[in-house]
Formats: C-alpha cells, structure tokens, sequence
C-alpha cells in the first residue's frame, strides 16, 4: 500500500490523466480504476478524492455533468481543454520530478 504522504501531491495528476484517457468518469469509478491499475496499492478515499476534483473544476480544468439513474444521482467530470493541456503539462512535471528524485535518491557511482 503506498502511503498516503507520497499519494497527496500526485491525485491531481492521476485524476487529470485519468480523465484524459477515459473520458468523462464519476467518483467511485475513479476510486475503483485507480485501485485496478495499481494492482490494489493505492486506494483513494472519497475525503482525499473529492477535494481534488472540486480543486480542479474551479480551476476550469474538469466539466461535471448530472445523470439520474433510477432514483440516484451520478455526477460525472471530464476535462475541459484547460484540462487537457494541464493534463500534459502536470505528467510531463510529475516525470521530470520522479527522476530528479531519482538521481538525489540513488545518486551514480563516481
């Protein structure tokens, strides 16, 4: 399981990527997709995810669209092209931090 600690500044990435390759997604939907593709080592709470996505809508960078299904409510969010420019530009420094951190961490032999 990875620590919520090292998780707090990558969620807005991993949700903007997220959205960008599929499309407009709700909140559990998000949670369950995060938990598969990290083979169950990262599972996002409600209470860390949804501040993230209220974040990133008021920065313009999510849509959210209303749908009922039978007697409840499903909000959905997908990216807006602030969004999906931002989308890139946060992977493209999240890759660049990783191996920064890299080379501090595990320095070469001299």
């Amino acid at each position: 399981m990875i620590s919520n600690d090292l998780l707090k500044g990558t969620l807005r990435t991993i949700v903007l990527k997220l959205l960008a390759d599929n499309g407009r997604m709700y909140g559990y939907e998000i949670t369950k997709k995060v938990e598969e593709l990290s083979t169950g080592k990262i599972r996002l709470t409600f209470g860390a995810l949804y501040p993230v996505l209220h974040k990133l809508e008021a920065d313009g960078h999510i849509t959210t669209e209303t749908e009922y299904i039978g007697r409840r409510v499903r909000k959905y969010y997908s990216l807006t092209e602030v969004g999906r420019s931002g989308a890139q530009q946060k992977l493209d420094e999240f890759f660049d931090f990783v191996n920064t951190l890299t080379y501090v961490l595990k320095p070469s032999p001299a």
